[in-house]
């Protein structure tokens, strides 16, 4: 089972499981499509729009290979937002390849594909004109 190193392993503050330790003896966990009504609980919610955050962040719109994602919130967006790389398509291995569809996820998730909330996104230009041996906290 591929490790995705630097994934976050869950929503910050909260019990929503992003990634899985190990893998399960029994074999990966079946990839399923879950309805998602429209009273589903706000904080459920933020979690899903969260994990699609990290998914576009961490692996753009290449496609990526399942591993220690976890199952079950990967099953929240299986089928519309994230879809099936490749076919034939085995929904319960941990070698399966996914990819985003841009598309669908921006209708569904828009904040997740806005800037960051300062309206700052990081690129290392950004920092080209900053002096490390000034010392501006004085």
């Amino acid at each position: 089972m591929l490790k995705h190193r630097g994934f976050p392993s869950r929503l910050t503050g909260t019990d929503y499981q992003f990634t899985i330790r190990r893998n399960n003896k029994k074999g990966a966990t079946p990839l399923t499509v879950r309805e998602r009504y429209a009273d589903r609980r706000a904080p459920d919610r933020r979690a899903d729009a969260a994990f699609m955050r990290e998914l576009w962040v961490y692996f753009g719109e290449e496609p990526f290979e399942r591993g220690n994602l976890d199952a079950g919130r990967l099953s929240w967006l299986f089928g519309r937002e994230v879809v099936p790389a490749e076919e034939p398509f085995d929904p319960a291995s941990y070698d399966a390849l996914l990819k985003i569809d841009v598309t669908r996820a921006q209708a569904s998730f828009p904040e997740a594909f806005a800037p960051d909330e300062e309206g700052f996104d990081a690129d290392e230009d950004d920092f080209d004109d900053y002096d490390d041996d000034e010392d501006d906290w004085a």
